[in-house]
């Protein structure tokens, strides 16, 4: 008896094995252990990139004519669908009374902090977030917002314009008890609105580093975890996180934030790196409200790109 020429039945069931462990990694990707090396964040940080594991599967799977493979495959397109797919839609329209925000890590390399500040001001949103702010260019974004954002606040290196007035501003503790040398990466501000007020909060959580000893994300982790004590204690029901959290919202490791707050319901908005996005770690959340829509804006002078978001009150 002979086989059709490129098709073996071990090949087709270890693609079939392939395809269900891609399913499986996909449904239960909270099931993969943190340790050692954190692999469960880090399967996380890039879960929405076992759909190219599918893409190529079904491309093996079509050439060698394997119907279980093909079969196979219908779980882990379910899984991928179900989790992401909703991501495409087109955001809600407009409301009276919608927030919308940018946020951008602007790098403390960048070389045209005006330039930037022009940029992210173009769709004249109700209020900016920016992170890595130094001294030396902060004069620039002060002048360059002044006109459209009579209102802003500063605490370290992360800060905030608005068009709203703003009260109640102070820092936010989110420094990791390793960092020693002086840290300031939060804060939080009251935005008068003409629809009420909301708590704004701005934060930049410690940088992660994959390395040998794999996912290096406790200092980021245990920012999150005060972030989100912070944000557990606010009075105010209104509440907006704008920040640069080096972590996706799949990312178990911002589960004190994601736990409490609303993520983006459409777009991907991949903003890292920016010469090739392959995550969002630039993000928009919201207590008493829904952030229907994020996307991406042109790059700048940063290794982020901006992101823009329109949050609907209840």
């Amino acid at each position: 008896m002979t086989r059709t020429k490129g098709r073996t039945p071990a090949q087709g069931r270890g693609l079939a094995v392939a395809a269900l462990l891609t399913a499986a990694l996909l449904a239960c990707h909270r099931a993969v252990p943190n340790s050692p090396g954190r692999l469960g964040s880090l399967l996380e940080a890039f879960l929405p990139w076992l759909g190219l594991v599918i893409v190529v599967l079904f491309a093996w799977a079509l050439l060698r004519r394997s119907v279980l493979a093909l079969v196979a495959l219908l779980l882990p397109v379910a899984a991928w669908t179900y989790l992401f797919a909703g991501l495409w839609l087109p955001g809600p329209d407009a409301r009276p009374g919608d927030l919308t925000v940018v946020q951008h890590n602007v790098s403390d390399e960048n070389a045209d902090p005006a330039g930037t500040a022009r940029a992210l001001a173009a769709d004249r949103p109700d209020l900016i977030a920016l992170e890595e702010l130094l001294p030396a260019a902060l004069p620039a974004y002060e002048q360059a917002l002044a006109a459209a954002y009579p209102y802003h606040a500063v605490q370290g290196t992360v800060g905030l314009w608005s068009r709203h007035p703003l009260t109640g501003v102070r820092p936010v503790d989110i420094k990791p008890r390793e960092i020693t040398e002086s840290w300031s990466r939060g804060l939080r501000a009251e935005v008068r609105t003409p629809h009420g007020v909301v708590a704004a909060y701005v934060a930049h959580l410690p940088s992660v580093r994959i390395g040998v000893r794999g996912f290096a994300s406790a200092w980021r982790d245990e920012s999150a975890r005060l972030l989100g004590r912070a944000i557990a204690d606010e009075e105010q029901s209104a509440v907006v996180l704008l920040g640069d959290l080096n972590g996706t919202v799949d990312d178990r490791g911002l589960a004190p934030l994601t736990s409490r707050l609303n993520v983006a319901e459409r777009g991907f908005a991949l903003s890292f790196p920016a010469a090739f996005p392959v995550a969002r770690i630039d993000q928009v959340m919201a207590r008493a409200g829904t952030v229907g829509h994020i996307r991406t804006l042109p790059a700048t002078g940063s290794d982020h790109l901006p992101v823009a978001a329109r949050i609907s009150w209840a």
